[in-house]
């Protein structure tokens, strides 16, 4: 994923972008913690475009800084997602004959009947999309918790098993990333803004509704356990497995089978690698392509409301119309420029930004929050979630479990496309249970934690009356944006920790975002070229404008449910998948060690009577 050096026409931005970054920088910090010295100098929706751009300046030149290819890992060429310099002429040329024709046309057209139908007859379609989503979560409810429960079986066996020991693209490849890239790239592409987004709020509304499953009154101590246990759940090991059960595949015939790195790859079991230009597999394509713009533009657009109602918090600032547009549209350019930089210069930086602020966020929520109340409960809710695993994920019952689990599978399956397919491309190298490890063990470690950590301190708040984040929530018509920024007024250093806050929605967000922007690009693209900066800037333009066509026209929520709907499609894709590749393994990958029997060799040996050589005959 090796781009050029920059051009001389990037260095140039990027210079001008310091002076502006640490302008605008220096009046963002002093408006959070030295408002007095600013006064009334900036009011109103001014504060909303200087925060802006401080952050886009500050990424964008991060993106920007050159990068020598002398460095970059000879593995990248390989996957077909490097960024291709062309003038701009070659450029048209490209983007006109260089895309696929059906996956160009399709999501364009999808959407934009989409939001035609939302401007013509707004509660009809709302109404359409959300009895079609109820209807599938509702009645698919068993096919999502089997395919999850599945997955996580899967995994399982991929990591203790055999199996595990194959190595992506042969014995003799070298992985094409270090080990903390690898994790920090899996982990910040996987996981968007919703970190951020629940992390202060999905474990209060399971304590003031307690699921069904926990049997408990609501906003009892009996409910504060089942809360966070429930949360481990939505966010923890069911969640994650779903992309590895579509990234192993993908990357085994990738980089095994000469397989083109697409999502249509985990079909190669059943319609071989040469059938992977059929009708069937331009079909997974598509829908891959269409369940992550919705994905993507649906959560850039839901941030963008948490974003601004922190904005409001900070400054009172009433965003109006004009401020959703504004920070989409400073969001899209940063991860367009991110994206167009590629993996070695923009993604990998931002999403090192990323970890090191989420890693600073969580010491600093340990230091100011309520450890001893986090450390007892969470460990409650860690040994019910891990002796109720089975049982949690086999639940059937009830209208919650359709509201909250299944459609959180769904939702994890829809986004599995994209976030397998990068999982794929990075992995070149990789031993599988090492993907498997990193991908559902170690991001789920990371993704519990912080759940603990916020929720735990968001629970302890809220029982303790140091704030009614609860009453906050329903001041705010039920929203959940607003959650994170009364707890983070109820604690020590509150304006640092809601700095860092805004800092993490914006990063979050991107590190996704322009992740999802490359994989679009590489699926759209035809078979055999790697996508030209002018594939990447339309699909990224694109994603932005299916978000601000949200925030205008409505129908944040009804995108949400027909991207979820896709969901449906790639549960029973992964489990084809799943089985395609356990079928070629079983008949072509022999001789591997299992974990097991690397133990067991490992013990010492213990010598029975049969070992024992027989008394000389007298």
């Amino acid at each position: 994923m090796a781009t050029s050096d920059a051009s001389g026409i990037a260095e140039l931005v990027g210079r001008l972008l310091v002076p502006l970054c640490a302008a605008s920088g220096a009046l963002v910090l002093a408006g959070f913690f030295f408002p007095t010295l600013v006064g009334d100098a900036v009011t109103g929706p001014a504060w909303l475009t200087i925060a802006l751009v401080f952050f886009s300046s500050g990424l964008c030149y991060i993106a920007l800084l050159p990068y020598s290819e002398d460095n970059a890992e000879p593995a990248a060429a390989d996957v077909l997602l490097r960024v291709r310099r062309t003038d701009i002429r070659q450029a048209v040329r490209g983007f006109l004959t260089q895309h696929e024709p059906a996956i160009l046309a399709f999501p364009v057209l999808v959407f934009a009947a989409f939001f035609g139908l939302q401007i013509a007859f707004p509660a009809r379609t709302t109404s359409a999309v959300d009895a079609a989503a109820a209807t599938v979560l509702r009645d698919a409810g068993p096919l999502f918790l089997a395919a999850v429960f599945l997955s996580v079986c899967y995994c399982l066996v991929l990591l203790l098993g055999p199996w595990g020991d194959i190595k992506l693209g042969g014995p003799d490849t070298e992985p094409s990333y270090t080990y903390p890239t690898y994790f920090t790239l899996v982990f910040t592409a996987g996981i968007a803004a919703g970190l951020v987004f629940w992390g202060p709020t999905e474990a209060l509304f399971h304590y003031d509704q307690p699921p069904p499953y926990v049997g408990t009154a609501p906003q009892s101590p009996g409910a504060v356990t089942g809360a966070l246990t429930y949360t481990l759940f939505h966010w923890g090991l069911s969640a994650w497995s779903a992309y590895a059960v579509i990234g192993v595949p993908i990357a085994y015939f990738a980089f095994t089978r000469d397989a083109p790195l697409r999502v249509s790859t985990v079909l190669a079991p059943v319609l071989g690698v040469d059938g992977l230009d059929s009708v069937w597999a331009t079909l997974v394509d598509i829908l891959a392509v269409f369940a992550t713009i919705g994905g993507i533009a649906t959560s850039v657009a839901l941030v963008s409301e948490q974003f601004l109602a922190g904005i409001n918090y900070q400054w009172d600032v009433a965003a109006g119309d004009i401020g959703p547009v504004l920070f989409v549209g400073g969001l899209t350019l940063i991860f367009v420029v991110s994206s167009v930089t590629g993996i070695h210069r923009g993604i990998r930086r931002i999403a090192g930004l990323n970890v090191v602020l989420f890693g600073l966020f969580a010491l600093l929520i340990v230091a100011v929050g309520p450890r001893s109340f986090i450390i007892s409960r969470g460990t409650q809710a860690i040994g019910v979630y891990v002796l109720e695993f089975v049982p949690l994920s086999l639940h059937t019952g009830g209208e919650w479990v359709a509201e909250w689990t299944v459609w959180n599978w769904s939702w994890w399956f829809s986004w599995a496309p994209f976030a397998g397919l990068f999982v794929a491309a990075l992995s070149r190298g990789r031993r599988v249970r090492t993907v498997v490890f990193t991908t559902v063990v170690a991001t789920s470690a990371a993704t519990m934690v912080w759940f603990l950590l916020l929720g735990g301190t968001s629970l302890f708040v809220q029982r303790t009356g140091q704030a009614d984040i609860l009453a906050v929530i329903a001041q705010r018509g039920g929203s959940e944006a607003v959650a994170g920024f009364p707890l983070f007024a109820s604690l020590p250093l509150g304006q640092l920790l809601m700095f860092l806050f805004l800092a993490l929605i914006v990063v979050f967000i991107t590190t996704s975002a322009d992740t999802s922007t490359l994989v679009v690009s590489v699926l759209a693209t035809r078979r055999g070229f790697a996508p030209s900066v002018t594939h990447i800037a339309f699909w990224g333009v694109f994603q932005g404008a299916v978000a601000v066509s949200v925030l205008l026209l409505g129908g944040a929520e009804t995108l949400q449910a027909l991207a979820v709907l896709t969901g449906g499609p790639f549960a029973v894709i992964s489990l084809v998948a799943a089985g395609g590749l356990t079928v070629t393994w079983y008949r072509d990958e022999r001789g591997h060690t299992s974990v097991v029997r690397r133990v067991l060799d490992r013990l010492p040996h213990v010598q029975t009577h049969h070992d024992v050589d027989p008394p000389d005959e007298k």
